[in-house]
């Protein structure tokens, strides 16, 4: 720490090109923390992902339907702990524009196998009693202007019930919070039983099974005894863990984490030439200083520490400053205009450890052949300079 005026003084010998290579870093970063809630957007559901819980889907495709005689046989697996069932409902609320997740779900299993998902107990009991019943996400009724007991009209694109009808009518017993970060507060959950008696076709049908295994190390050797269950069969499954899936889910949209990557390295290579240009010329300005200091007793090894230094500071600064502009303002706001088709975006902490941790490794990179340079540098030849 005793060096670390010298190290501030050398930093603003150029206030102005200081600043502007401080702004640079800022709102690269700035990006850099709008580009990672991008990635955490569209891979919604892949970092909370259970460990221990595994979805059945058709073998085919996600949108073909299993038979809902599986559960039971399912639940008879080894390392199973519990069942649950869901169909994707695919309906529209007053516009398509409208768009949010509805679907219908195993009533007395649903909220066991996602506790993330917090619901009062009085709503519960509520919802339970209620073949009529759903409960939604508390930022889906905040989007919409819900509350409870207000009636819930959805015109149905894939269910058509028996009288012909597509209008679905749904009572509103209660909302659900998320129960950390992260979980998707935007989704509407109602009764499979609702669905099977009304719909005119499919009632004995579901769209995949999420179960909990008692041990997530037998994962793998589960999933491949629940397949062989249905081997051969008119309705054969695919099971995996639920990350692999909620990924595959993402990737459907394309390879977004990949996309945010090549961006990033784009901008931070920028980035980079910025720092080092700027540490370039500072250590050229300032080639007789560096030999005075040679002349006083500062040892090579300690002037290219002092080149270094002097970069790290400047990138960690420009970074930090751009990391809290991010995630304090420019997410949030970010996040409330597109609150509509990405209902979570946010910075996480892993995402600002590993912005700052980016702009250390940059200002090493950018102020290690400066330094270098500083280090190797014959105090006669710089005293001539002068």
């Amino acid at each position: 720490m005793k060096y670390f005026p010298l190290i501030w003084r050398y930093l603003w010998r150029r206030k102005l090109r200081t600043i502007f290579t401080l702004l640079a870093a800022l709102f690269t970063f700035a990006l850099f923390g709008v580009l990672v809630a991008t990635n955490v957007a569209f891979g919604m559901g892949v970092d909370i992902s259970g460990a221990n819980r595994l979805v059945v889907i058709h073998k085919i495709s996600l949108i073909m339907p299993l038979p809902i005689a599986y559960m039971d046989r399912i639940a008879a697996v080894p390392g199973v702990e519990a069942v649950t069932h869901m169909n994707w409902f695919g309906g529209v609320y007053q516009d398509p524009k409208n768009f949010f997740a509805q679907m219908a779900v195993d009533t007395p299993t649903f909220f066991n196998l996602y506790p993330e998902y917090v619901v009062l107990p009085t709503q519960r009991k509520a919802w339970d009693a209620d073949r009529a019943g759903a409960i939604a996400g508390r930022d889906l009724a905040k989007r919409f202007g819900w509350k409870i007991g207000d009636k819930i009209p959805i015109q149905g694109t894939i269910f058509t019930k028996k009288d012909g009808s597509r209008l679905w009518t749904f009572n509103l017993d209660g909302l659900y919070d998320p129960g950390k970060k992260g979980v998707d507060a935007t989704q509407f959950f109602f009764h499979y039983e609702y669905l099977k008696e009304a719909a005119s076709r499919g009632g004995d049908m579901v769209g995949w099974y999420t179960i909990r295994i008692t041990d997530p190390q037998r994962a793998a050797e589960i999933s491949k005894r629940i397949d062989a269950l249905f081997a051969n069969s008119p309705y054969e499954t695919k099971t995996s863990t639920e990350k692999a899936f909620a990924q595959a889910f993402a990737n459907q949209i394309g390879n977004i984490g990949a996309i945010v990557r090549y961006v990033l390295s784009a901008v931070l290579f920028g980035m980079l030439l910025v720092i080092g240009n700027t540490m370039a010329q500072s250590v050229r300005e300032r080639t007789n200083e560096l030999a005075v200091l040679k002349t006083l007793g500062f040892s090579n090894g300690l002037v290219l520490f002092l080149v270094i230094a002097e970069s790290c500071l400047l990138a960690l600064a420009g970074a930090g400053l751009g990391l809290l502009l991010s995630w304090g303002v420019v997410t949030p706001l970010v996040g409330m205009m597109l609150k509509q088709f990405l209902p979570v975006f946010y910075v996480p902490a892993w995402g600002l450890l590993l912005g700052l941790a980016t702009a250390l490794l940059l200002g090493l990179l950018t102020g290690l052949v400066p330094g270098i340079q500083a280090m190797r540098l014959r105090i006669v030849d710089a005293l001539r300079k002068v």
